[in-house]
C-alpha cells in the first residue's frame, strides 16, 4: 500500500501560518537535560532504558560500536557488538523462555538484519536464534507486544518507506527468531516509530511528511491517520524520533521531535493525539538543535520519576531529561509510574491452525466458503471444497493441498450432502451458489480423485439479483434441498430433483425474507432447523422444511451480546449426535468465532479466535466470510473433527486468501467443549 497527503487526511490539523500570527507566537519553554558520554564511534541513534525494578541503566545504538551501556549518571559501563546498531527497543516479560527479563530488539545497518537481546545483571547477551534478514535498507526499529493475543512484534522500516512487521518466536527456550507478516507502506524514507501495546497503535515518522498512527495489530485494516504533517502542520521541516509516556490515566503524552526546528513537541495521546505544546532542550548551557531518537518511560532514572532520552547528533551523546520537567515547562501531568511489564489478557480463548490450504487462485478478496467431506473408509484421505468468489471451485486435501479446479464462474458459498440417489447409485452432491450466470451450480464429487462434474440439468436459474449465501438440507423424508441467499434478504429454498437422464433440476418451494443481507447458513438435518446469520443483526432459526408460514425466531442479535461484532458471517455445524452439539458462527468485526449450543434455545456458550503460530509459519485467522466445521475423523490430526474458515487476510507470507484447518479438540480445549468420540 502506498499512502499519499491528501484533504481529507489533513483534516483537522493546525495549519501554521506566517506573517503577523508567527511573529506573536508564544516564546517555546527550554528544560535542561544532563548527558550522557558520547558514544566510541558516533551515531547515537535511539537509546532506552531497561529497568530491574531496582536500578535503571540506558542503553543506546552507537553504530559501529553496537550497543553501549550507561548508568543513570550517564557513565559508560558496558558494550554489545550489534554491527551497525542504528535502533533499539524493549518490552518486559513478552517471551515465555526468558520470564520477566528485558527483551531487546536492535536495528542492524551493517547486515540489514534484526538482533534480539537480553538485559540481565546490567549486562546485554545476544539471543538471536539467527540475525533476521530484512531485504530493505533498514533505518529503524520497534516492538509491539499485542494485547489481544499476546504476541510479541517487531517493526523495521526502511529507507524506501518500507514498514515490514515480522513475528517474533522462540524456536527453542530462550532463543529469538522472526517471521515477516506483513508490509505497510508510506511514500519515503522512515527511520523512527513507536508503538502503544495498549490501544494497538503503531507510530511511523515519515521525515520528510509527518506523524502516521496504524493499526498494530497485523490481522487489521490498514487505515492510516495523519497526526502532523510538515508545513501543513506544526512541524516545520523534518519530523524525528517519536516517543510515548504512559503516566496512567490523564497522563499520556505522545511526544515528536521537530527534528529541523530543534524542538520536542507533545500530544495528548488520550484525545486523538491533539497537540499540547512544544519544548526546546538544553545542556550546560547549549541548546540542542536537531534532537533525534526518542524514549519516554514513568519509571525511575536515577532520582527522577519518569524521563525521556533524546539522541543528541551533534553531541553524539544521549540527552536524559526528568519528566516532571517537561511536564511543569508546557503544563501537563507526569502521573505515576506504569508496570514495566504489560499484563495481557487476551479478549477471547486462543487456538491456532495446524493446516492452511494453498491460496486461491484469485487476488484481493476472493477466497469465501468451504465445504467439508469426510472419508469413512480412510479419514486421511477426506476432502475440502473452498470457493474462488472470482473463478471456481478447488478442491484440497486434508493436507492443503489443491488438487482440483473447477474454473466454472463466480462461486460464492458451496455445501454438499452424502448419498443423494442418482442413476441408480449414490454420490456426493455439492453444489455452489453462482453468481456468473446468477445460478445454481450442481456436481458430483469423485471421492477418489476430488474431482467435481457438474450434473445440473442445464443452467438452474435462482431468479435473484446476486445468488450469494448458500447451504443444503436433507429432510426426515429424504428429499434434498438448497438454500440460497440475495443481498437484499430474501432466502430461496430449491428442492434438488434427480431426471431420468441423471442429471439434477432445482424446483422453487419458499421464500424467506429477512430485513437485511444474509450470507451464513447451516441446516441441521436431524432436527430439521435452518441457521441464518443476518450480517448487521444476528443469528436467526427457522424450519427448514418447506413451509411458507414459518417465521424466523431470534437466536442472538449484535446489540444483545458484547462479544459479537458485525458482520455475522459463516455457520456451521458440530454434531455431538443424540441432537447434541455446537453452533459456530463467524464474528466478523472482531475477528473472532461465536459458539452456541445446538439443543434447546441455542445457548450462547462463548467465543474463540485462531491466532498465528509461528513456529509452523501460519498465520492466524481473520474477517472470516465462510467456515465448515466437522465432527468426523478427518485424519492425523483431526481425529475428532475440525473448523476450516476462509482467511481473509492471509500473512506469513503476504498471499492470495486461503483457508485454515483448525482441530477441533483444541477448540473444545480453549472453550471446555465436547468431543465427538
Amino acid at each position: 500500500m502506498r499512502v499519499g497527503v491528501g484533504l481529507a487526511g489533513i483534516a483537522g490539523i493546525a495549519f501554521l501560518g506566517t506573517g503577523v500570527a508567527a511573529q506573536n507566537a508564544p516564546a517555546v519553554p527550554s528544560v535542561d537535560a544532563s548527558s550522557t558520554v558520547a558514544t566510541q564511534q558516533g551515531g547515537s541513534n535511539r537509546a532506552v532504558v531497561v529497568s530491574d525494578g531496582q536500578n535503571a541503566s540506558i542503553v543506546g545504538t552507537a553504530e559501529l560500536a553496537g550497543l553501549e551501556i550507561y548508568d543513570s549518571s550517564g557513565k559508560r559501563t558496558g558494550s554489545a557488538p550489534a554491527g551497525e546498531a542504528v535502533s533499539v527497543d524493549v518490552r518486559y516479560g513478552a517471551l515465555p523462555g526468558l520470564g520477566s527479563s528485558p527483551v531487546l530488539l536492535a536495528a542492524d545497518a551493517a547486515s540489514n538484519s534484526l538482533r534480539f537481546y537480553r538485559s540481565q545483571g546490567g549486562a546485554l547477551t545476544e539471543i538471536s536464534a539467527r540475525p533476521v534478514p530484512l531485504g530493505i535498507a533498514v533505518e529503524g526499529a520497534c516492538l509491539y507486544l499485542s494485547s489481544q493475543d499476546g504476541s510479541l512484534y517487531a517493526f523495521a522500516l526502511g529507507d524506501g518507506g518500507e514498514i515490514d512487521q515480522y513475528l517474533l518466536f522462540e524456536p527453542s527456550a530462550g532463543r529469538v527468531d522472526a517471521k515477516l507478516m506483513r508490509r505497510l507502506h508510506v511514500a519515503s524514507t522512515v527511520e523512527h516509530c513507536v508503538a502503544d501495546d495498549t490501544t494497538g497503535q503503531l507510530y511511523v515518522a515519515e521525515q520528510a511528511v509527518g506523524i502516521w498512527r496504524f493499526n498494530a495489530e497485523p490481522e487489521t485494516e490498514i487505515l492510516p491517520t495523519l497526526v502532523d504533517a510538515v508545513r501543513l502542520g506544526k512541524i516545520t521541516e523534518e519530523v524525528g524520533g517519536l516517543a510515548l509516556y504512559d503516566g496512567g490515566e490523564g497522563a499520556r503524552w505522545l511526544i515528536a521531535s521537530n527534528a529541523s526546528a530543534g524542538q520536542l513537541y507533545v500530544y495528548d495521546h488520550a484525545k486523538d493525539d491533539a497537540y499540547v505544546g512544544a519544548l526546546t532542550i538544553s545542556s550546560a548551557g547549549e541548546a540542542v538543535g536537531e534532537p533525534g531518537g526518542l524514549f519516554a518511560t514513568s519509571s525511575a532514572v536515577g532520582s527522577s520519576q519518569g524521563a525521556l532520552v533524546v539522541g543528541d547528533e551533534d553531541g553524539s551523546n544521549y540527552k536524559v531529561i526528568p519528566f516532571t520537567k517537561i511536564a511543569q515547562a508546557i503544563g501537563v501531568g507526569a502521573g505515576s509510574p506504569q508496570p514495566l511489564t504489560v499484563s495481557v489478557a487476551p479478549t477471547f480463548p486462543i487456538v491456532h491452525p495446524t493446516i492452511e490450504s494453498d491460496p486461491v487462485t484469485s487476488a484481493a478478496d476472493a477466497a469465501d466458503d468451504p465445504a467439508i467431506w469426510a472419508n469413512p473408509e480412510n479419514p486421511a484421505a477426506s476432502w475440502v471444497i473452498g470457493t474462488d468468489k472470482q473463478g471456481g471451485l478447488h478442491v484440497y486435501d486434508m493436507q492443503g493441498k489443491s488438487r482440483f479446479f473447477a474454473a466454472d464462474g463466480k462461486m460464492n458459498n458451496v455445501d454438499l450432502r452424502t448419498g443423494y440417489r442418482l442413476a441408480g447409485r449414490d454420490i456426493v452432491l455439492v453444489t455452489a451458489s453462482d453468481r456468473t450466470n446468477k445460478a445454481i451450480a450442481i456436481y458430483s464429487l469423485d471421492t477418489a480423485t476430488g474431482s467435481l462434474s457438474s450434473i445440473a440439468d442445464g443452467i438452474q436459474p435462482t431468479g435473484l439479483s446476486d445468488p450469494y449465501g448458500q447451504c443444503m438440507y436433507r429432510s426426515k423424508r429424504g428429499r434434498t434441498y438448497v438454500f440460497i441467499s440475495d443481498p437484499d434478504g430474501l432466502v430461496r429454498q430449491w428442492e434438488l430433483v434427480p431426471t431420468r437422464s441423471g442429471k439434477v433440476q432445482a424446483k422453487q418451494v419458499r421464500d424467506i425474507k429477512f430485513s437485511s443481507q444474509t450470507e451464513g447458513c447451516v441446516v441441521d438435518d436431524a432436527n430439521s432447523t435452518l441457521y441464518v446469520a443476518e450480517e448487521d443483526i444476528g443469528l436467526w432459526r427457522v424450519t427448514a422444511d418447506p413451509v411458507k408460514t414459518a417465521v424466523p425466531v431470534s437466536v442472538d442479535k449484535v446489540t444483545d451480546n458484547p462479544k459479537l461484532k458485525d458482520d455475522m458471517e459463516g455457520v456451521g455445524l458440530y454434531d455431538l449426535g443424540s441432537g447434541r452439539g455446537y453452533l459456530i458462527v463467524s464474528s466478523q468485526g472482531n475477528n473472532s468465532y461465536a459458539v452456541y449450543r445446538r439443543e434447546g434455545d441455542n445457548a450462547y456458550v462463548g467465543s474463540f479466535s485462531v491466532v498465528a503460530d509461528p513456529a509452523k509459519g501460519i498465520d492466524g485467522i481473520s474477517e472470516t466470510d465462510g467456515l465448515d466445521v466437522s465432527s468426523a475423523n478427518l485424519g492425523p490430526g483431526f481425529e475428532q473433527g475440525a473448523m476450516i474458515a476462509q482467511d481473509g487476510r492471509n500473512m506469513l507470507p503476504v498471499e492470495n486468501q486461503n483457508f485454515k484447518f483448525v482441530p477441533w479438540s483444541t477448540i473444545a480445549k480453549s472453550l471446555k467443549l465436547d468431543s465427538r468420540r
